[in-house]
């Protein structure tokens, strides 16, 4: 604890030095999950990429104190070193505990435990003015719950309380197929209701006739002669490859059903090869075909840590849609057939997510107040990830974006602003309560700073304007058209800049607990 408290005064004198000139900052974390271009520029920048341990995990209590640049790998294997588990775990190992908070992540067992940041008992946080708080769901909720979706515009988080539960060996994991969407609607409320034994629930769909709905349970035992089915390791299937083989089984075995009992390792994080099934796009970049053998001799580069790499370096993404979406139940399927018929990208994943947080209408605030109504608040709303190319055209790619978020609004959804926003600013904030936000940037010092909108916004005018800018520049962006150039520099990048090589040898934090600090 005294290293973390001396690291965070020393993010606190930086951010009070930077406030007496009301210079706006950018946080530099080390590494990031977002599809949004990172900009660093070291005269203004705030580096907490220190801020990486697992300081404390309490058996009693089930929680587990954790800096925020905590990956989630690193904090699964602290906690299941005591027999714990946190109660969301994003699926990709990479993101850390203070992304999943400010960036309203989710995962299979969030239709029972909402979203990430739902799961955090108190935050530590470091104000625009300097200052060091402590907030909580009881004790300034405003700041907590604004936290929670500013993006780090009303400052910086340096320690969270996450909670845990107990664990146990294996997934026992069922799949099953369903053609009708209507009936995967159907389904998924029937597998996510009050009193269902299930800890987990998803589903992906291959097509708007085809769908596997993936339901987990907890268990600590094989069944006799069960041989677990593993995911991590360079010789096991895709989870999405695995998955459509079975889609293709069950579609041939119709009213059947399938069960994996998976260790949890390897369900937690089933997505991170190959990002869920987008690693498909880079094999098809490179004319690579896609089986086995090349996903075996691949495999170092198509773990997500790499695979973000090379997408910020690359600029790829500026050619996809890469949004995830929610909406009301009673508009899924509505949703569902736009995207069939406006941009055809599968699969989707489909993950149910209860929205109504701890402490009913009181507890919201900040971009996401709107939802203080009680009468306008979904109990639960069906997140749609939305992966997939778009068009090497760049203002078409943009259009495509643009229809998509005008369509979720227009069925009363939300979408995640991890990934780049299309909106112009007063589209924006007619979608996100903006008088609530300043309100909060007034209290808390926050108003020098990058506004959300700042933060997300795509513009293409002035990309475009930039690159105009000079003959040079201009020549730099022709050239980055030409194939395979941008992904070639995008895999070089991951490479040198070290992520490849952290599938080789990762490094584990100091862990805090009964048995003092030890290694995982």
């Amino acid at each position: 604890m005294d290293a973390h408290h001396a690291a965070a005064e020393a993010v606190a004198a930086r951010i009070r030095q930077l406030f007496k000139t009301q210079t706006p900052f950018r946080v530099y974390h080390g590494s990031t999950n977002s599809t949004r271009r990172s900009q660093r520029r070291l005269d203004n920048t705030v580096d907490t990429s220190g801020l990486n341990r697992v300081l404390h995990v309490d058996t009693t209590a089930k929680t587990a104190l954790v800096e925020p640049n905590v990956a989630m790998d690193a904090l699964v294997e602290a906690t299941l070193a005591h027999g714990l588990v946190p109660l969301v775990v994003m699926e990709f190992p990479g993101i850390t505990v203070g992304g999943g908070f400010s960036g309203t992540s989710g995962e299979s067992s969030s239709f029972r435990h909402g979203s990430f940041d739902s799961t955090i008992n108190w935050i530590e946080i470091v104000l625009p003015n300097g200052d060091i708080a402590r907030a909580s769901k009881t004790e300034k909720p405003d700041l907590f719950w604004g936290a929670a979706s500013a993006f780090g515009t009303l400052g910086v988080v340096t320690l969270l309380e996450v909670q845990l539960r107990d664990a146990k060996q294996y997934v026992e994991l069922s799949y099953r197929h369903i053609k009708d969407f209507n009936d995967v609607v159907e389904t998924l409320q029937e597998e996510t209701a009050d009193g269902t034994p299930n800890d987990y629930v998803d589903a992906i769909t291959f097509s708007l006739s085809s769908t596997i709905v993936c339901s987990g349970r907890l268990v600590d035992t094989l069944p006799p002669s069960t041989t677990p089915q593993h995911f991590l390791r360079a010789r096991d299937p895709w989870f999405s490859v695995h998955a459509q083989r079975i889609e293709k089984r069950l579609l041939a075995s119709p009213s059947t059903t399938h069960t994996d009992y998976v260790p949890i390792r390897d369900y937690l994080f089933r997505y991170d090869r190959g990002a869920f099934w987008t690693g498909r796009y880079a094999f098809r970049y490179f004319l690579t075909p896609f089986n086995r053998i090349t996903r075996f001799l691949l495999n170092p580069f198509m773990h997500t840590r790499v695979m973000y790499r090379a997408l910020h370096q690359s600029g790829l993404s500026d050619y996809y849609v890469v949004q995830d979406v929610g909406v009301p139940y009673s508009h899924a399927t509505d949703l569902a057939v736009w995207l069939h018929q406006n941009l055809s990208v599968y699969p989707l994943w489909l993950c149910p997510l209860r929205t109504r947080r701890e402490g009913g209408a009181s507890a919201h605030h900040g971009l996401h107040a709107e939802f203080a109504d009680a009468e306008r608040t979904p109990d639960a709303l069906l997140n749609f990830g939305v992966w997939g190319p778009a068009s090497f055209n760049r203002r078409e790619c943009v259009r495509k974006n643009r229809d998509l978020e005008a369509a979720v609004q227009r069925l009363g959804g939300k979408k995640w602003l991890y990934a780049q926003a299309f909106y112009t600013e007063d589209e924006f904030w007619a979608h996100y309560d903006r008088e609530a936000y300043d309100t909060l940037r007034e209290t808390y010092h926050a108003g020098h700073l990058p506004s959300v909108y700042d933060k997300v916004k795509v513009d293409v005018d002035a990309e475009e304007a930039a690159a105009r800018a000079s003959w040079a520049a201009w020549m730099v962006v022709m050239l980055w058209r030409v194939w395979p150039l941008a992904g070639l520099y995008g895999v070089y990048k991951a490479v040198v800049g070290g992520d490849y090589l952290l599938q080789k040898k990762r490094v584990e934090p100091l862990v805090g607990g009964k048995e003092g600090k030890k290694r995982v």
